[in-house]
This record gives C-alpha cells, sequence and structure tokens, in this order.
C-alpha cells in the first residue's frame, strides 16, 4: 500500500506491506467505567457508539483520561510504557488520595484506593471474557484492569500503618490485575480488540529525535528491516572506533583519568538491541523532524499512525485532538483521511474544534461536563447535514458554555454584550460562562442541539411586524411546547410609522428602532454622538450603519436603557 502526505513543498510517500490477515473483528465496546483515576472519583460511565465517537469538553473534564484508561485497559500501556514500570500515586484520583491520607491517624482509617477500568464488549462472543465479575453484576462480556492494594505484603503494610509517618501512596505495595468478566486472567494477546493511541501534538525528544515519530517509523518496519537497521548502527560503530583519531582521543582519556585504572573511551551507544532508535533522528527533506513546522508534524504523526501496522490491525482508535497546529484547509484533510483510514473501525476522537466537529458529525458527540457524559444523538438528518457542510459555526461555544444567548448579528451580539456588562458591574457574559453567539438565520438548528443536551439558551429576535409567523418558528419552544431550558425573548408589541426606505416602508420591528425607541431621539443622538434634524433621519442612519452603531453603543459612557426582551433575555436565570 503507497500512502501520500500532501505538503506544501513535496510529496511524502511511504511504503507499507499489506496485512492479508487484516480481517478485523465485530467486536467493539459499549461502555466504559472508570474509578479513580486521575481525574474520576468514584465511578464514571461513559457509553460509546460503535463507529464514531465525538468526545468533547472543557479543559481537565476528562476526554485525554479517557483515551488513555481504554488504551491501558487493552494493552497495558500507560506513556508507552508498561504499567507496572509507570505506576505512581499520580495516576490515582488525588481526592481519592487525599481522603485516605487523612483517615489514616484516625480509628476510622480507610482501605488504600484502588484504580479500575472496565470496558464492556459487544459482538461475536468468547466465552473465556463472559461472566459476571463486574460492577454491573451483568453477565456479559467484557475485561477490567484493576490496580489494587496487593494482599500478600498486609503485614509489612500495618507495620508502616503503626509507625504513623506515611505522607504517600505505598504504590510499592500495589499490583496489577487483568482479567475478563469470566474472572479469566488475560493479556492484551487475548482481547479480540486492538487500539491505536494516536496523539500528533506529542513532542517528546530523546538525543535530538522524537520519540513519538520514531516509534511509529519502527512499526512500520518489518523485522528483517529492523535487523538491518541494528547492523548498520553496529558497523557504524566499529567504524568510529577504528578511526586513529578516535583511538587517540581514547588513548589520551585513559591516560589523564586519574580516577581509575580502567580504560575510559567515547563510543556509540550500542548497550541494547535497540539502541539505534534513540541515537537516529528522523529527517524530512534532509530536515530533523522536529524543525519541520508543528502543523506538518501534526498531519505526517497522524497520517503515518493510521497506516502504521498497529494501526490496520486495531479495532479501535483513539485520536487525541487531531487539530493541532492545523489551519482549515490543512485540518479538513486530516479529517478526511481519519474518515478514509478508520472505515468499519470504532473511533474516539476528542476535540476542543467546532471545525472537526461540525465536519466528522454532530450526531456522534458526547459532552463532559462535571465528570458526567451526556450524549448528543438524534439530532435530525438535516441539521446534522448542515454543520457537516457548514463547519464554521460555533457549535462548541453553544455546548460548552454554562447559558448561551443567541443574536442574529453582529450588531446585536454588541448590544447584548453591552447590555449584560450594564447589568451586571461591566463583567463581560464570558467571564460568567454566558456566551453571546451569532448564528444567523440559524436559530432553530442551534437549539436542536440545545434541546438534546438540555442547555440553557435565550433567543434574543426581532419581531420583524409578524409575531404570528415568529411564533409559528418558535412553536416546539413556547407555549405548551416550552422548554425550561430554552426562552424566547422578543418586543410583543408592532410599531408602525409613516418613514418610506426607497419604495418600501420601514421595518420599525428590528433592534436599532427598538433602541432609538427605548432612549428617545434625543438621548440616542448623544449615546451614537450625531444630530439629525428629525427622527426620520435617524433611523436612516441607524439602518444603513448597523455595525458602527453597534460599536459606538457598546463604547458610550452615555446612560442607556434597553428594549425590554433585551433586559429580560440577560436576567433570564430560569
Amino acid at each position: 500500500m503507497e500512502l501520500n502526505l500532501p505538503s506544501k513543498r513535496l510529496r511524502y510517500k511511504f511504503y507499507i506491506l499489506e496485512n492479508t490477515n487484516d480481517k478485523g473483528t465485530d467486536v467493539v465496546i459499549d461502555k466504559v467505567v472508570i474509578e479513580n483515576f486521575k481525574g474520576f472519583k468514584g465511578r464514571f460511565t461513559l457509553p460509546l457508539n460503535s463507529g464514531l465517537n465525538i468526545i468533547v469538553g472543557d479543559n481537565e473534564a476528562g476526554k485525554s483520561t479517557i483515551l488513555e484508561a481504554i488504551n491501558l485497559a487493552l494493552t497495558g500501556l500507560y506513556n508507552g510504557r508498561y504499567l507496572r514500570n509507570e505506576l505512581t500515586q499520580y495516576l490515582f484520583n488525588n481526592e481519592a488520595v487525599d481522603e485516605y491520607l487523612a483517615s489514616l491517624p484516625t480509628d476510622k482509617a480507610l482501605s488504600p484506593p484502588g484504580i479500575l477500568i472496565e470496558l464492556y464488549l459487544s459482538g461475536e462472543e468468547r466465552p473465556f471474557l463472559k461472566g459476571t465479575k463486574n460492577t454491573d453484576g451483568a453477565d456479559c462480556s467484557g475485561v477490567f484492569l484493576k490496580v489494587e492494594f496487593d494482599e500478600s505484603y498486609q503485614a509489612v503494610y500495618e507495620e508502616l500503618i503503626k509507625a504513623g509517618d506515611l505522607k504517600t501512596l505505598p504504590v510499592e505495595y500495589y499490583h496489577i490485575v487483568c482479567k475478563g468478566f469470566s474472572r479469566d486472567p488475560i493479556t492484551p494477546r487475548n482481547i479480540p480488540l486492538k487500539s491505536a493511541f494516536i496523539d500528533s501534538s506529542s513532542t517528546k525528544f530523546s538525543n535530538g529525535s522524537d520519540v513519538y515519530i520514531s516509534r511509529i517509523v519502527k512499526e512500520l518496519l518489518t523485522p528483517e528491516e529492523i535487523v538491518n537497521i541494528s547492523q548498520s548502527h553496529r558497523e557504524m560503530k566499529e567504524s568510529f572506533m577504528g578511526k586513529k583519531s578516535i583511538q587517540a582521543i581514547n588513548d589520551k582519556l585513559t591516560t589523564a583519568s586519574k580516577v581509575t585504572e580502567k580504560t575510559v573511551s567515547i563510543s556509540v551507544e550500542l548497550s541494547s538491541k535497540n539502541a539505534w532508535e534513540s541515537s537516529l533522528t528522523t529527517y524530512l527533506e534532509d530536515i530533523p523532524f522536529h524543525y519541520i513546522g508543528k502543523g506538518e508534524q501534526s498531519i505526517i504523526k497522524t497520517n503515518l499512525a493510521l497506516a502504521h501496522n498497529k494501526s490496520k490491525e486495531a479495532n479501535v482508535i483513539l485520536l487525541e485532538e487531531p487539530e493541532n497546529h492545523l489551519s482549515h484547509s490543512k485540518l479538513n484533510e486530516l479529517i478526511q483521511s481519519v474518515k478514509a483510514s478508520c472505515a468499519e473501525k470504532q473511533i474516539i476522537v476528542t476535540t476542543h474544534s467546532s471545525f472537526v466537529a461540525n465536519k466528522l458529525g454532530l450526531d456522534s458527540l458526547t459532552l463532559l461536563n462535571d465528570r458526567k457524559s451526556v450524549k448528543m444523538g438524534g439530532l435530525s438528518l438535516a441539521t446534522k447535514a448542515f454543520f457537516e457542510k457548514i463547519q464554521g459555526y460555533d457549535t462548541l461555544r453553544l455546548i460548552l458554555c454554562d447559558k448561551a444567548i443567541l443574536v442574529e448579528g453582529d450588531s446585536d451580539e454588541l448590544v447584548i454584550q453591552k447590555a449584560y456588562m450594564t447589568a451586571n458591574g461591566g463583567k463581560l457574559p464570558i467571564e460568567d460562562r454566558v456566551d453571546v453567539i451569532s448564528v444567523g438565520v440559524s436559530f432553530l438548528r442551534f437549539l436542536e442541539i440545545a434541546d438534546k443536551i438540555s442547555q440553557r439558551v435565550c433567543v434574543v429576535t426581532d419581531n420583524d411586524g409578524d409575531t404570528d409567523a415568529l411564533l409559528k418558528k418558535y412553536k416546539d419552544y413556547v407555549g405548551d411546547n416550552a422548554k425550561p431550558n430554552i426562552t424566547i425573548h422578543y418586543d410583543a408589541v408592532i410599531d408602525t410609522g409613516e418613514l418610506m426606505i426607497g419604495d418600501g416602508k420601514f421595518n420599525y420591528n428590528t433592534l436599532e428602532p427598538k433602541f432609538l425607541k427605548a432612549n428617545g431621539f434625543e438621548q440616542t443622538q448623544k449615546i451614537l454622538n450625531v444630530e439629525y434634524a428629525d427622527i426620520d433621519g435617524l433611523h436612516k442612519y441607524m439602518k444603513s450603519n448597523k455595525t458602527d452603531c453597534a460599536l459606538k453603543i457598546y463604547d458610550s459612557v452615555e446612560d442607556i436603557t434597553y428594549p425590554g426582551y433585551i433586559a429580560e433575555a440577560i436576567s433570564d436565570d430560569e
């Protein structure tokens, strides 16, 4: 198979041997349960789709932890190393550890806390994984990884407690248990699921070489090719040591050493059969990999990871924040690559990008908030397709704030921001996690999303001289269909007048004329710093200069009275 990776400088080509045994499997993860792992205290449950899953949430919501937990349960690896070699107190939930340590001097000492990760599986039956050894008590297939206190150390542990000087979690007395729900011990080789964890933002370096990219390149190679590299690396050492200049330097070092009688020398590191991994550097067009642009690095890493043997064999693709360092055009290329490479696989993506979420499909989104998960699901095909095709809408702003105020355009957004600041001591809405979002004419699309996740939303809209049409438009959110989390704010009064603009009647029922009505002719002129002979001239000016007027309102130090429907939306905490 040939993998083409586009670049503004060149097109990279990597040739990968096809795995003819790659038949795949219909086993998928139905549900993940996490207890006391990093940020998750107590039991956390996350249902998963069999195909695409998009996980969103604020920083520290636990998105990365979920990917790490799944990968850990399937591979036994954390940060690319076996967990038994990486076990530390900081993998346990901080609150659980603190509660345990605080209890030790009391007569109600708690047992040492443990970590549990359960993966509930469905699909092709595996009898050796089926049983009731799970926190649900259900007879089903699955695997679990548990980090728990090893009872064989009980006597030593009790002596340690009696000494009374335990200030950290005694992880040296812990062991790791990996079993199926059948209670049978398992290894990653026994699990009918394989995972590929792709973190394109990783920037760990060793001796100038990017560890992540080096590992991926290694996994692209066949065992014979790895042997060839090792042999060539050894020949490099022999050539290096055979040079007369190096022999002279080593003789000088040995002679100059006063500490030992043993020979002191410099050489190429060959202490292990894989020493070449840490001493060789990946180059692109004769430039060390870590010197190329971050965006280029991100694309190369992700595409290589999707193409390497482990990913080809994997059933579960774990992709962390693919948007890192990428422009929209490059991100679009990457998303298409992910879709093409992960067909018929279970994909779990974390992201902070509305573009990624919209493009992949909002119907597959799960929101993490306060260690709880809310699945989107059930969006109409029309709304899902709308955001996939018009990806520029900031849907995640709606999803991640505490409350959203939806408006039509920029001028409405500025006036609402100013009104909020006036009512809240100069604080911007976003400082209170209230987001004012311009949605154009797509109010109903955003309300459908809000309804699915019970998000608090206020719509601020013009009546445009036809309240019946407005109520019909929002029929699913007003009257008997009113939602507790969604309110529609508009001026119920229909204003009229004689002003004509060209051959048409002036619309007295938009933001600008409603603002002028609330503040009066003279005060509005002060706010806008303009002078007109009559109110009709001011109406025409405000209609033709909506954004400029909104900016002047935002910056004004004059007293401002806001139309009632705007004031209601600002104060609406229901």
